[in-house]
């Protein structure tokens, strides 16, 4: 097995696999082990409350959040932003990070659907259910996904701490909002947004540590276009890891 082969199945598709566990095991946990215990058992009582909060104007917010994470401009999103920071910063890292993190959540998502079955709350849904169980979501995982990383990338550039504070504050917000949103629209129990932060906020974390990192080197080389700006390809021996 090549060099780039071993670090990316050490840093990428283990600590991916091992998030899929995790994921799999909390919804055991929710949906079997722990599902009479407290605080499972007044999740109930909080979509039921959120249900009977809503109003013409939170509806109409919470659909603006609901749609920031629709799997369409998840996808049209992650992609514009991707060609934007190959065009401006001439290099792959970047791209490939935010593209990676959104594309591992959602095989996590998908497969962690695939084993836990969890029906949706019993409250008036404001949406269409897809054919997926309620644990996790979808939405939230994305949105933490694409708008937390997109965070990373700008905090990573900006020049003064109060610029880093702004892009992080008003990108983690967007997540926050949808988590919200995804239980008051009646699609979500609360646990589900929790384990879907978990989920987006880890594949950020693994894929920052396996494409960010500026003094990783995969191999004998660096990937073309991974190095530090101005680089191209380094041919010197690979750091020990």
């Amino acid at each position: 097995m090549s060099d780039v082969a071993v670090q990316v199945v050490k840093r990428v598709l283990l600590p991916v696999a091992l998030l899929f566990s995790v994921m799999v095991g909390l919804g055991l946990l929710v949906t079997r082990v722990l599902a009479k215990s407290w605080p499972f058992t007044v999740e109930d009582a909080v979509n039921r409350e959120l249900a009977a909060d809503r109003t013409g104007g939170w509806n109409d917010v919470s659909l603006v959040f609901s749609t920031l994470a629709s799997t369409q401009l998840i996808v049209v999103v992650t992609v514009l932003v991707a060609l934007v920071l190959r065009l401006v910063l001439h290099r792959w890292r970047e791209p490939l990070f935010l593209c990676a993190a959104v594309t591992a959540q959602a095989l996590v998502f998908l497969f962690t659907t695939m084993v836990i079955d969890r029906s949706r709350p019993a409250v008036e849904h404001m949406d269409v259910s897809p054919p997926t169980s309620s644990f996790p979501s979808g939405h939230t995982s994305a949105a933490v996904a694409l708008y937390v990383g997109i965070a990373v990338l700008l905090a990573l550039r900006a020049k003064s701490t109060p610029a880093k504070v702004t892009w992080w504050t008003l990108l983690v917000l967007v997540p926050i909002g949808v988590a919200v949103t995804r239980m008051y629209r009646g699609m979500h129990h609360p646990s589900d947004v929790v384990a879907s932060f978990i989920n987006g906020g880890t594949c950020v974390a693994i894929m920052a540590r396996a494409v960010l990192d500026r003094s990783l080197t995969w191999g004998r080389a660096k990937l073309p276009g991974l190095g530090k700006p101005g680089d191209d390809v380094t041919t010197a021996p690979a750091a020990a890891s």
